[in-house]
């Protein structure tokens, strides 16, 4: 089974296309260093819980979306090869990022059920 980056990430709603540009540069890095599928969405309808929703997890501020996104690596050992090499590799150093990174959240998840994969 595959392994999945997920992220969850307040961006002000005015750097869309700047945070879709990064995007975009960075998702045919983390593939040449062994990501087998990319994906990126813009917040379109997030409704507000009662404890905790995706805005309410970042501290999303007036005028910010929420980005969720996930990573798909073969396996955990691949992520971990893959990311060492991507935080390694020079074409990835941005010092202006277009969102506040100290409010992101991520996490590394072992994957239960795939469609798109045989299940073991």
């Amino acid at each position: 089974m595959t392994y999945v980056d997920g992220f969850v990430i307040p961006v002000p709603a005015g750097n869309r296309e700047a945070y879709r540009k990064v995007a975009a540069h960075a998702a045919p890095i983390f593939k040449e260093h062994g990501a087998l599928h990319i994906v990126e969405c813009w917040g379109d309808d997030i409704p507000d819980g009662e404890v905790t929703d995706f805005r309410k997890a970042v501290k999303a501020q007036a005028g910010e979306n929420v980005v969720f996104s996930w990573i798909v690596w073969p396996s955990k050992e691949a992520r971990d090869a893959g990311n060492k090499k991507v935080m390694e590799d020079p074409r990835l150093a941005m010092s202006d990022m277009p969102f506040d990174t100290k409010r992101m959240f991520w996490g590394g998840f072992t994957t239960l059920i795939d469609t798109n994969e045989k299940q073991d």
